[in-house]
């Protein structure tokens, strides 16, 4: 940790509504007793549920952080789920919380109120036999110190607090973590620092790269949604994190970022890893986590929907807990032989398919297709071009892109990893913002487009038209500035190009490189007749992040060359299941 390296500023905090219910700091122990219920939005309790309100927990350093305990009635000692943020323990029944689950079709009467905004819903798992701890992190709300954004500060601290609950006269000793997001995030970290009680963990889509994934992204200092997490979040009554000026003062891979990185390879913990292809914002990071962590008892589950709808569908939680009983009360349940990987297909025309079985991730009958760009024809083909042609577009123009099809016979699956690699020049320029984007097209060339949550609400249409891009399915997409193009060959793979982002290599007039741009992992079925659209553009066509977060603009100016065919070839990798 270089704690001399972050920066701070000022949080406030003061109890409200505006916390959700039951905010207020109230320490003491009491029962919430079976068929009553928090709130008359809420379900009923199934069973009495015993809380303990705002516990003091003293970490390493002395500082003391504030937790609530959801547990069973009796005497029996149960297994234990943390679900580790800083959105404040009563924040899952905050308005804001409640608007918004609301306006995205999600009914918020199938759960009771007691959950943390996205974790594990204490009237379930008391019932199952389990306990819930939310906790309110360093800085947070009540507890003490100044809160920190992400790092191996939080997996200390998450770490002390399993291994408080697990010595508690009724724990069993078992801990597990659970939650999506940042919830899912904090799992990667705690896991890495080792605590002994940690049984298993459950990382329910989430970010795994603070730098890649959220702050620069292919090396741009996209912050828009940074900027949301920092100042609506992280309220406490001393300093918060200001990752905002942590960005602008880093625009490099340094000390400060890799501490922002958990050491997959101390991750060994078995683990249930969620994801989905359609989060602009968790899939990559997700995917990442998945194939790097070190755990031996590993699976990955990937849906067709959005993290919170699938988080508490009813069939899925029931799975959760499969996992958890094997794991955390050593039943044998038959869970070891749940498939390694499930996976979905989109098809973006109400046929999509899930719970695929395959042993990997891409599955073993995929193989890595180029599909070459020919900028003659503005086509993709699988045969390489022999004649060199160039592509270009004036990149502060309203049609700064340019784009190539190809279409299918017969029926093509692809599941995988698409990646591209482009030769490009700027002409008046040095540097180049690049996005890049994969589309599905109908029988008749209309982009394919697919909601992610249960709303189709006119107003989620107009959040989604540009923006909100984590709830409107429009494709897989890849970014890079040009001058970030270095690769880092320890991580880099034949699937996913990783950049060093270490280093700045501006472009000299005339100059023409080759860049390779990680897009994110597609499940698509084609169908005969239908179009693959490669978009190469200088502006994000998918808008910001979530409702009401800002778009990064991209710096580009002068033309935008792609050369294609000749000794310049390039082309889009799509991994094409064999038929």
């Amino acid at each position: 940790m270089i704690q001399e390296e972050k920066s701070f500023e000022p949080s406030h905090y003061q109890a409200g509504p505006v916390h959700g219910l039951m905010n207020e700091f109230e320490p003491g122990t009491r029962t919430l007793p079976a068929g009553s219920r928090i709130d008359p939005r809420f379900r009923t309790l199934p069973t009495d549920i015993v809380l303990d309100k705002d516990v003091a927990v003293t970490l390493r350093d002395g500082v003391t952080i504030r937790v609530d305990v959801f547990r069973p009635a009796g005497t029996e000692k149960v297994p234990v789920i943390v679900a580790w943020s800083p959105y404040g323990k009563n924040h899952g029944t905050a308005p804001s919380v409640l608007g918004l689950f609301t306006m995205l079709g999600i009914d918020n009467g199938t759960l009771s109120g007691l959950q943390k905004f996205e974790g594990p819903d204490p009237a379930y798992w008391c019932a199952q036999g389990y306990a819930v701890c939310n906790p309110d992190p360093r800085g947070i709300a009540n507890s003490e110190g100044d809160s920190v954004m992400f790092g191996r500060q939080e997996g200390q601290d998450c770490h002390d607090l399993i291994e408080w609950l697990a010595v508690q006269d009724w724990c069993t000793g078992k801990v597990a973590m659970s939650g999506t997001s940042y919830l899912a995030i904090a799992q990667w970290f705690t896991a890495a620092e080792q605590p002994p009680h940690l049984a298993a963990i459950n990382p329910w889509e989430g970010l795994s790269d603070v730098y890649r994934d959220l702050v620069l992204r292919g090396g741009m200092p996209d912050i828009g949604f940074a900027e949301r997490l920092q100042k609506q979040s992280y309220e406490g009554n001393n300093l918060r994190e200001d990752i905002l000026t942590e960005a602008e003062r880093h625009p490099l891979v340094d000390e400060l970022w890799e501490d922002k990185v958990p050491r997959f390879e101390r991750v060994t913990v078995p683990a249930y890893v969620v994801a989905s292809y359609s989060n602009t914002l968790h899939t990559a990071g997700t995917f990442r986590g998945w194939r790097r962590i070190a755990s031996e008892d590993k699976w990955l589950r990937i849906h067709n929907t959005q993290e919170w709808p699938d988080y508490y569908d009813e069939e899925h939680v029931e799975d959760l807990r499969r996992f958890f009983d094997h794991y955390l009360k050593g039943e044998d349940n038959g869970w070891e032989q749940t498939p390694r990987v499930r996976y979905s297909l989109l098809d973006l025309e109400g046929g999509d398919r899930v719970d695929l079985a395959a042993d990997s991730f891409p599955p073993a009958d995929v193989t890595r297709t180029k599909y070459y760009l020919d900028a003659r024809s503005r086509t993709l083909t699988t045969a390489q071009p022999a004649e060199g042609a160039q592509a270009a577009y004036r990149a502060e123009s309203k049609s700064a892109l340019a784009s190539f099809v190809v279409g299918f016979a017969e029926e093509t699956t692809m599941v995988g990893y698409p990646m591209a690699r482009l030769w490009v020049e700027a002409d008046g320029a040095d540097d180049m913002d690049l996005f890049v984007l994969v589309q599905k097209l109908d029988r008749h060339g209309t982009p394919l487009q697919q909601f992610t949550v249960p709303g189709r609400s006119a107003m989620l249409h107009d959040l989604t038209e540009h923006g909100a891009s984590v709830l409107r399915y429009k494709g897989s997409n890849g970014r890079l500035r040009v001058s970030a193009r270095h690769l880092d060959k320890a991580l880099a793979t034949e699937d996913v190009p990783a950049h060093s982002f270490d280093r700045i290599e501006k472009l000299s007039p005339g100059e023409v490189v080759d860049v390779e741009i990680d897009l994110l992992p597609i499940g698509l079925v084609f169908h005969p007749g239908e179009q693959l659209r490669l978009v190469v553009s200088a502006q994000n066509a998918l808008g910001g992040l979530m409702p009401m977060t800002r778009d990064y603009i991209p710096r580009n100016s002068g033309q935008h060359i792609i050369h294609t065919g000749g000794d310049r070839a390039s082309y889009l990798q799509l991994p094409v299941k064999n038929a």
